[in-house]
Parts: structure tokens; C-alpha cells; sequence
């Protein structure tokens, strides 16, 4: 028995039972709470723009809902394992199956490989479906809940710098020569940093090099515009003009790149497309690499949470085990947000900062685990 991996496959089937269904019992009560908490938060903010309703209210939902989904998922895992092995030990099992001659690696065995398909399981989520919903929900939050962006490439709260001048926008959508801004705002400044002009449009195009009226080069077409005059504090309309000549939809592009919003190939594109511009990026490494990190996360937890699973329940420890466990789990969350927080400040290496938590609290629950039981 020692020399097999797993138990018999009816003990395999029976933890792997458990396990399954106590993760996605904690995980739809989190995930409940947490969207009426936050939903409770930001109804506010959705119902104060004019003529949002009830079905703002539920696209908001379904936007949110993916996020929670996949952040929580890996502490549903960590409290599914405490809740399972908490019973196996009070009710003597655990005794039971050690007495028959598994081993503790061997009682966890099914364990990790039901965590090891949970973590696929939340990539191809992520990748899918949370990436889409992200970019959706940021573009969205970035008009104050307005009208709801159309389209699926929308990117919300763009800076761009033509010389001294900037190029903002609330949203842009479409990609190369297709692509449109709203909200945007163009500020000109002198040599000092100091703006001395300010234009406002709802809405801008790109136009390639032709001619439009008097200009011949390409640049970002103003519809509708106001001038404010920060010198004259004059305001008002004025015809529509080109500005930003030096701003093309590719510099737009590499500008607006959000980790969160895209999926992994995505984001190696959009990495390499900044690092063939000189552009730092160090921060987009650490989030492309914690992309495959952060989901098998859950492969850790029955093991940082193993320690409730084995000692004498009548020993009076099972309290303390399970509080170790659960205290394991989350100071890995917290090491690892610090680690990637520190990477994207040049701390650590990409790297070191997305996979050096995870392998550090490998080796401290193998240690755990060998040292308690094995």
C-alpha cells in the first residue's frame, strides 16, 4: 500500500466526493455574499446616472460575477480542505485509514488531483471568460456607468503624449484605422509642462494621411469640439479639427494594455510589441506569469491545509491544527500579493515575484506535513 500513490479507488472516490462538493459549496457562499456586498456598494454609483435601472443593475452583476469567481475560487479550496478533513478526523477515519496502511501523501492524493483539475479549470476560466468580463466591466466604470461600450477590444482610460501635449479618452474601441475614442480630451502645453489649451469632444476618429479641409497629414479627427482657454477661462465651440498628428492607433494600442483584460496570448502579444518599442516591462511579466501561478495556487491548499487532518482528535489540538491550516492558506495569499506588488516595483524579477511564493509554500507544507505525520 505504501508503494502506491493513490488509496483503493473507493477511498479515492469518497475524498475526492467530499472535496468537490465542499469547494463549490464555499465557493457559491462567498460568492453570494461578496456580490451583494459589493453590489450594495456601487448600486449607488449606477443608479446616479440618468436612465439606468434595474437592468444596469444586473449587467453590472454578470460583469462582477466572474471576478469573484475566480479571485475567491483558491480560498474556497483552502476552506473546502479544512472542512473535509475536520469531520474525517473527529469521526476517527483519518485513524482508520492510516491504521490500514496509507500514508498521509496517499490520503491527500486524491485531494491534490481533484485541485490539480480545479486549477485548470480556473484557468480556462480566467482565460476565457474573466479576462473579457474585466475589460468589459473597466470600459464600462470608465464613462461612470454611462452608455455600456460596444464591442469586444474596448479599453477605458487612455493617455497619450504627442511631444509635450496629451491625447486622452474615456474609451477606445476598434483596433488599427478602425479606431474610434469618446471622451476624449486634448490637452497642449507649453514647454514648462503647463497646459495652456484644453479641447473637448465626445467623440474622435483616426484618419490616415489625406486631406480633410486644410490638413494633409494624419492625426485624430475632433467632432464636435470645445476650446477652454486656461489663460482667458473662455469656453465654447468651435469647429471640428485634427490634432495629435503624431499619435498612430499603434502607440494608442501599447498604451492601453491591461493585464487583467486580456489572455494569456494576448498579453505575451502585447508584451512583446512593448519591449520592441523599448518600453518597460517588468509589471506585465510578473501578471503573465502569474496567470499560470495564481490558478494552480489551488493545487496548494489541501496541503497547507493538511495540517487539520492528522493528530488525535481527542487530543484537543483538531482547533489549533485547523486554525494552523487556515493561517497557512491565507498568508500565502498575502506573501504572494506582496511578491507580485514588489515585482511590479522592480523588487523582485518577474519571475521570482509570481512563482517564488508558490514554491516557498510548497516545501513549508511538505515540511509541515513530513514532520507532524510522516
Amino acid at each position: 500500500m505504501q508503494f502506491e500513490f493513490f488509496p483503493s479507488r473507493t477511498i479515492t472516490l469518497y475524498l475526492a466526493r467530499l472535496f468537490v462538493t465542499r469547494i463549490f459549496g464555499v465557493l457559491i457562499m462567498l460568492v453570494l455574499v461578496l456580490q451583494l456586498l459589493d453590489l450594495l456598494g456601487e448600486s449607488g454609483k449606477i443608479l446616479a446616472t440618468p436612465g439606468n435601472g434595474e437592468a444596469q443593475l444586473w449587467s453590472y452583476v454578470l460583469l462582477r460575477l466572474p471576478q469573484l469567481v475566480a479571485r475567491f475560487l483558491p480560498y474556497s479550496v483552502l476552506l473546502a480542505t479544512l472542512l473535509t478533513f475536520w469531520p474525517l478526523n473527529q469521526n476517527s477515519e483519518v485513524i482508520s485509514m492510516r491504521a490500514a496502511g496509507l500514508s498521509a501523501h496517499q490520503i491527500l492524493a486524491p485531494m491534490l488531483l481533484t485541485a490539480v483539475f480545479v486549477a485548470m479549470l480556473n484557468f480556462g476560466f480566467n482565460e476565457r471568460v474573466v479576462s473579457r468580463a474585466s475589460a468589459r466591466l473597466k470600459a464600462w466604470q470608465s464613462t461612470q456607468y454611462g452608455a455600456m461600450p460596444g464591442g469586444e477590444s474596448v479599453r477605458g482610460n487612455v493617455f497619450v503624449g504627442d511631444g509635450p501635449d496629451i491625447l486622452a479618452a474615456d474609451n477606445v474601441s476598434g483596433d488599427g484605422a478602425r479606431m474610434q475614442m469618446t471622451g476624449v480630451t486634448w490637452y497642449q502645453r507649453n514647454s514648462q509642462g503647463v497646459i495652456v489649451d484644453q479641447l473637448r469632444s465626445p467623440h474622435a476618429h483616426f484618419v490616415q494621411t489625406g486631406k480633410i479641409g486644410r490638413f494633409v497629414t494624419g492625426g485624430w479627427w475632433l467632432d464636435a469640439p470645445r476650446r477652454f482657454d486656461t489663460q482667458s477661462l473662455a469656453n465654447g465651440p468651435i469647429a471640428p479639427l485634427l490634432v495629435a498628428r503624431g499619435v498612430t492607433p499603434a502607440q494608442v494600442e501599447i498604451s492601453t494594455v491591461d493585464a487583467d483584460g486580456e489572455n494569456i496570448f494576448e498579453l505575451g502579444s502585447s508584451i512583446d510589441t512593448l519591449r520592441a518599442n523599448g518600453r518597460r516591462t517588468a509589471e506585465l511579466d510578473g501578471k503573465w506569469w502569474h496567470k499560470l501561478s495564481g490558478p494552480l495556487s489551488a493545487v496548494l491548499m489541501p496541503l497547507l491545509g493538511a495540517v487539520a487532518a492528522f493528530g488525535l482528535a481527542r487530543s484537543g489540538q483538531l482547533l489549533i491544527r485547523a486554525v494552523s491550516g487556515m493561517a497557512l492558506g491565507f498568508a500565502y495569499f498575502v506573501i504572494d500579493n506582496a511578491a507580485l506588488a514588489l515585482g511590479n516595483f522592480g523588487g523582485y524579477p518577474p519571475l521570482i515575484a509570481a512563482w517564488g511564493p508558490f514554491l516557498l509554500f510548497l516545501l513549508v507544507g511538505e515540511t509541515v506535513l513530513i514532520r507532524t505525520e510522516e
